[in-house]
């Protein structure tokens, strides 16, 4: 019969983001994925004419809330580097669009999740993904042994 590998032997213990603070974080990240994904839908469904650059960016964001969702829930060394990518993407969008919010107002005349640092939604969405990276490095996968030749 088959025996059960033990998880901690491969490291594939520490690979998991998805126990304990990472449930949180997943659950953050889903009800933004929701919320930006809705608004995103309804400002390009109804006026998209009166500010696309900022419509299509939160659409973006949509986009990267899901695949950052998504990424984390899933346990493996690709999977966690996805995360890390989609986290980063993230911080620097909201770096970004914030900045460009801020001193390109003409081009942001209506607030999209990332605008103003995410100041419509308490400044989360800049808290966010720093909370990310500090989780996804305490939970980083262990280094792959050494093959012997």
């Amino acid at each position: 019969m088959g025996t059960t590998p033990d998880p901690t032997a491969s490291g594939s213990a520490r690979d998991t983001r998805n126990t304990g603070p990472g449930r949180l974080l997943i659950a953050v990240y889903a009800v933004f994925a929701i919320s930006a994904t809705a608004r995103a839908g309804y400002q390009i469904l109804t006026k998209f004419s009166e500010a696309p650059l900022a419509y299509l960016l939160s659409a973006f964001a949509a986009v990267v809330y899901l695949v950052a969702t998504v990424s984390l829930a899933k346990a493996g060394r690709t999977w966690f580097k996805v995360s890390v990518a989609a986290v980063l993407v993230e911080l620097l969008g909201v770096i970004v669009v914030g900045a460009l919010s801020v001193f390109d107002s003409v081009n942001f005349p209506h607030e999209t999740v990332w605008s103003l640092f995410g100041r419509g939604y308490a400044f989360i969405p800049l808290l966010l993904p720093i909370l990310g990276l500090i989780w996804l490095y305490r939970r980083r996968p262990a280094p792959k042994p050494a093959r012997a030749s």
